[in-house]
């Protein structure tokens, strides 16, 4: 892992580390996927001395791939994993308290690691930090940094370099920030370990590949990051599929034509903010991303629950269309109506000034941005661009484009727009959420509008407002934050995720927390505002922001509690 060697891909095993026969078949399974790591729960010293037996049935059984102790509170268990298995993860918010203890533990366990070769995974996760570190930092990247530190530089002091890290979160925003933050504090102390990349709790479906490939694409895009996980709430083998899918289609960017570009004054990756742009009708401003759905193939199936803003229907007459409807139509054929606005592309852009319209939109790509052409776009307070590429490296000539733009003080609205041709709707999911996801946390973007040649409108439209979503620059709908499952869960996560969703899809902008267990129930769904985490066996606690609310209810008993709490706090509606 690390160096020139190609990103691996991991997952996570569900089921009972105690369970042997259960715990090899399904790494099997894994590994038969695409895994190239896989991980174990090993909360007591029983699990983690079982990880052995586990370790000695796969090679027996041809199955070589290393194994990944996962460890929260116990460092005894820590140092009996290190023994017979490849690596071992510790949590610094929970692994000791106290930089003396902390230091003792550690020691220790990278002296069993250096006698038996056993690599360290320093994995840090947003909501679960000490309270030390919470007292100094708060919930925030600097804290979660500054924990991952502590223990690097102790491996640093004692040249113990078999090293990965991991600082994970749910929401991408504070996942990419903190990754970006981490690798520019390791270069500045000269640390250069390998980075482990993943959104943690990321969910199921088409929410779950949306957020994991945007804040996954994202640093991969950067140049970050050398493994990675894909956490679903499904069955485990079903990530690594994902995982490679998008592993691939970054790598595709790779030997592109060079891209000329200066990066604006003032921009610092590190502390992001929206571009300025000035308002035009509804697009830019303080105005959220708007959403232009490509109809020019004549496709007007809707979603009404997530109607698109604007409907580009090219060379359609839009005298056929209802007049409370925004209409873009390719300026050739555009005439004079209510919620009509003309659609030009670059060669047009002399015919702008000529339109005396309250919004137009004009088509172009990187190559296009000139002196003259800035000239005219910082001029034309109605114009909007809707800036397109066909590169290689798609979102890096967009990124050179919105630095000119940015250099130039032109604050033009801009329409991230691309075009894919997709009949695989997970593979269309995935492609947009890295180039637009990556776009929209870099602060650019006041719209997107994706055209799929060969798939159905209405799923690049849910896609587009799930990628809005997933960057928090529009709330549309309720936000799941489900872990993937561990030999901690102790319910059937998946049946338990459904029918959460299907008693509260409807409330929007509220973010709800389905946890396993309690490990990683409170911590690790850090921003929800109510939480359904496993207690024990058949138990389940629920809770208001981080607070418990109702502790060991039955399980059958807990969707319809959780929906009376929403309803006892008023969040809920019909």
């Amino acid at each position: 892992m690390g160096g020139d060697n190609p990103i691996r891909i991991q997952s996570m095993a569900n089921v009972s580390t105690m369970d042997t026969e259960a715990s090899v078949q399904q790494a099997m399974r894994m590994i038969d996927a695409g895994a190239e790591y896989v991980r174990f729960t090993a909360q007591g010293e029983r699990e983690a001395a079982n990880l052995g037996v586990i370790r000695t049935e796969l090679t027996s059984k041809g199955y070589p791939t290393p194994l990944i102790a996962d460890i929260h509170f116990n460092p005894k268990a820590a140092d009996i994993a290190a023994k017979t298995i490849e690596k071992v993860r510790i949590n610094p918010g929970n692994y000791a308290s106290g930089p003396e203890l902390i230091r003792e533990r550690f020691l220790s366990l990278l002296s069993i690691c250096r006698v038996h070769g056993t690599a360290i995974r320093i994995g840090v996760n947003h909501g679960s930090l000490s309270d030390r570190i919470m007292d100094q930092y708060g919930d925030t990247p600097e804290g979660m940094v500054a924990s991952c530190m502590e223990f690097l530089r102790i491996c640093r002091e004692i040249d113990f370099n078999d090293v990965v890290i991991s600082i994970k979160a749910s929401n991408t925003v504070v996942m990419v920030k903190t990754v970006r933050l981490l690798a520019e504090v390791m270069d500045a102390e000269d640390m250069h370990y390998p980075l482990h990349l993943g959104v943690t709790e990321a969910g199921d479906g088409e929410d779950g590949r949306i957020k994991s490939a945007v804040g996954i694409g994202a640093l991969l895009t950067d140049g970050i990051g050398d493994t990675i996980r894909v956490s679903l709430s499904e069955d485990p083998e079903a990530e690594m599929p994902v995982a490679r899918k998008l592993v691939d289609y970054i790598q595709e960017r790779e030997g592109h034509d060079v891209i000329k570009a200066t990066l604006s004054p003032g921009y610092n990756p590190l502390s992001i903010e929206r571009r300025r742009s000035r308002q035009v009708e509804n697009i830019g401003g303080e105005k959220v991303p708007v959403v232009i759905s490509d109809r020019s193939n004549g496709d007007f199936e809707f979603n009404y629950t997530m109607p698109p803003d604007y409907i580009y229907i090219g060379k359609e007459d839009p005298d056929n269309f209802p007049e409370n409807i925004r209409l873009v139509v390719d300026a050739l054929f555009w005439k004079p109506r209510q919620h009509v606005f003309p659609y030009f592309i670059a060669s047009e852009i002399e015919e702008l000034k000529q339109y005396n319209v309250p919004l137009k939109f004009i088509r172009l790509t990187s190559s296009d941005i000139d002196d003259k052409v800035l000239d005219i776009l910082s001029k034309d307070k109605a114009a909007v661009v809707i800036l397109s590429t066909h590169h290689q490296n798609g979102v890096g000539a967009m990124r050179a484009a919105i630095h000119r733009l940015m250099t130039a003080g032109c604050d033009i609205p801009v329409i991230l727009h691309r075009d894919y041709s997709e009949t695989d709707t997970e593979t269309l999911q995935l492609k947009s959420a890295a180039d637009f996801g990556t776009l929209l946390l870099d602060g650019f973007g006041d719209g997107i509008m994706l055209h799929n040649e060969k798939g159905k409108v209405i799923t690049s439209d849910n896609i587009m407002f799930g990628i809005l979503q997933a960057t928090r620059t529009r709330i549309s709908k309720t936000e799941y934050i489900s872990c993937p499952g561990c030999g901690r869960t102790l319910y059937d996560l998946q049946t338990t995720i459904a029918r959460v969703k299907e008693a509260t899809f409807h409330l929007t902008g509220l973010k709800i927390g389905i946890m396993g267990c309690i490990v990683n129930g409170p911590g690790e769904m850090a921003d929800a505002d109510y939480g359904y985490v496993g207690a024990g066996r058949g138990r389940i606690s629920l809770y208001k922001g981080k607070q418990c609310i109702l502790k060991n209810i039955p399980e059958s008993e807990a969707v319809e509690q959780l929906v009376q709490l929403i309803k006892d706090n008023g969040d809920w509606r019909d």
